[in-house]
């Protein structure tokens, strides 16, 4: 533990700065391998973490998703992701995890990792998200059961962040991760009726409740970058919305945090 000019302690991290790179809806295939590998090589090296927020491939075929490992298997920089609705299109979302995974991508799905970077914990809270609606536009838990099936597939969603933003809490840096947006603050410039099916704020739940340090989605191609769900910063980072290959985000880290009490 270091000590500031008055003998006080300080954490060892304090003043640290970890650069995040984020984009969502890259839809790779062999159409677009140049550009990506090219947007890969890029900004590896000048950052310490790449987020990618679901749609990776497409149609979420095998040989679309070995577009991006090939881009991302030399990286020095580590990167992590989460699958969209256009990864599963075709149904063969076990392939293309293989795929991802042996190009040495943490892929997320209702799950959470904790990274060293910079000798600073940072945890990453990783789901796909799911449509549902918002206020005024709910799906329901009633009716036929395929579309409780639906309600019910988007409860494990949420409950997979609240259990991923539990084991995540003492990090002094927390990242929820999604594709579907959590909020209609980063929808505004999608027309209003199809926002039921670009999120739902019922996974908002566990995000005010655990306060983390950023939330990222994309899916909304047409929406906006910034939002917010009471003090936590909400981005979508969609390509078109970013329109550039990444979005840089630099996150101060603050003081290690209390073990929470339960």
């Amino acid at each position: 533990m270091a000590s500031d000019r008055d003998g006080r302690p300080v954490p060892e991290h304090e003043g640290v700065v970890i650069k995040i790179a984020t984009a969502g809806d890259i839809h790779c295939s062999e159409a677009n391998r140049e550009e990506t590998v090219a947007a890969f090589a890029g900004i590896d090296g000048t950052v310490d973490l790449i987020l990618l927020a679901g749609d990776l491939t497409t149609h979420g075929e095998p040989e679309q998703a070995r577009v991006l490992a090939d881009a991302c298997r030399d990286l020095s920089t580590p990167v992590v992701a989460v699958l969209g609705n256009h990864d599963w299109h075709v149904n063969r979302v076990p392939e293309l995890t293989r795929v991802v995974e042996d190009a040495g991508i943490e892929l997320l799905d209702r799950s959470h990792t904790i990274l060293g970077i910079k000798g600073v914990q940072v945890g990453i809270v990783g789901v796909k998200g799911h449509v549902g609606g918002f206020p005024g536009s709910y799906l329901p838990d009633f009716g036929e059961p395929d579309l409780r099936a639906v309600y019910a597939n988007a409860t494990r969603e949420v409950e997979a962040i609240e259990a991923g933003l539990h084991a995540v809490e003492t990090c002094p840096l927390r990242i929820v991760l999604l594709h579907y947006a959590p909020t209609t603050d980063t929808l505004v410039g999608e027309p209003e009726p199809i926002w039921a099916f670009l999120g739902t704020d019922r996974l908002a739940g566990p995000i005010v409740h655990h306060n983390p340090d950023l939330v990222l989605h994309g899916h909304a191609h047409a929406g906006t970058f910034e939002g917010h769900l009471g003090d936590v910063p909400v981005h979508n980072v969609s390509v078109p919305v970013i329109k550039r290959d990444f979005w840089v985000f630099e996150m101060p880290v603050a003081e290690t945090r209390a073990s929470a009490i339960h």
